[in-house]
């Protein structure tokens, strides 16, 4: 069979890759994820850029049609990706394969906010909940991308479980060393609650009480958030690395709040050779900035 050399959109990776196997994914969380499961097995395309926002970004007429002719596509569903999900469907109605991974895996509901009761999308925060991704994402690459060797996949799936296991086991004794009290957050938007769970941190506010980026806080909202921090003693708050200069203005000016704002990778890898080019160095990074900013450090 002809092999071929794509370019991996999530990064810029050139790998081996046969003709005939086509795998589109539309976040570039889930994007390194699947490469590191179907290594030189499979093409495989990123639609979303690093540094992207996944509840808006949009996609081309020709990665629309990427998606209609691949043999599989998988995204992160559970209303996350809020500008492709039409084409998921078009592609879908194309009688193209397509795994909702976030479905997947006993997602959570957010607990309040304009969201409260519907499912949270960003699963990824939880490791474990990653590990249950993996074995949904390596049986439906064997089962429907033609030409690919399950034994080879199926191995490579199985070392990137044990690189997660090691993460969630090296995150689990880091965040249980962090006093009791201090294990509180305020976020940008509802986009850790997994981590709290797995974790046993408590979200006591957001700027924005709901699960997508696109809301806008209210002056009730601000209030709250500035009673939670106040009665928690926060010392700071975690942004995503896009945002944490303007929510910081939003806060001195509107709430009369001054408070430390760290930037985290909450929902898009980093370019490439970043700080957060890769789910295991993103995980990594985040781990690091909370813990350092519960410290006060």
């Amino acid at each position: 069979m002809a092999a071929t050399v794509a370019l991996l959109l999530t990064g810029g990776i050139a790998c081996t890759a046969r003709d005939d196997a086509s795998i589109v994914v539309t976040t570039n969380i889930l994007g390194d994820v699947v490469r590191e499961i179907a290594g030189d097995q499979a093409g495989v395309t990123v639609l979303m850029k690093p540094d992207a926002d996944p509840h808006s970004f949009a996609i081309s007429a020709r990665e629309a049609h990427t998606m209609q002719t691949a043999d599989l596509v998988v995204y992160n569903g559970l209303g996350l990706e809020e500008g492709v999900l039409q084409h998921v469907e078009a592609a879908k109605a194309e009688n193209v394969p397509a795994v909702e991974v976030g479905a997947a895996i006993e997602p959570m509901e957010y607990a309040d906010g304009d969201a409260a009761g519907a499912p949270d999308p960003h699963f990824w925060t939880d490791p474990a909940r990653m590990v249950t991704a993996v074995k949904l994402l390596t049986e439906q690459i064997v089962t429907h991308v033609d030409g690919v060797d399950p034994v080879v996949v199926r191995e490579r799936a199985a070392a990137y479980t044990r690189q997660l296991e090691l993460l969630d086991a090296d995150l689990a004794a880091r965040f249980a060393a962090v006093p009791a009290e201090r294990r509180v957050l305020v976020t940008n938007h509802h986009v850790f609650g997994y981590l709290a769970q797995r974790y046993e941190l408590a979200v006591v506010g957001a700027i924005l009480p709901s699960g997508t980026t696109l809301a806008s806080p209210s002056a009730s909202d601000l209030a709250s958030l500035v009673t939670a921090i106040e009665k928690h003693r926060v010392p700071a708050i975690f942004a995503d690395t896009a945002q944490p200069d303007r929510l910081a203005e939003v806060l001195a000016a509107e709430a009369g709040l001054r408070v430390r704002v760290v930037g985290l990778y909450s929902e898009s890898l980093s370019e490439e050779g970043g700080e957060a080019g890769s789910y295991l160095a993103m995980m990594r990074f985040n781990a690091d900035a909370i813990i350092t900013g519960l410290s006060g450090r």
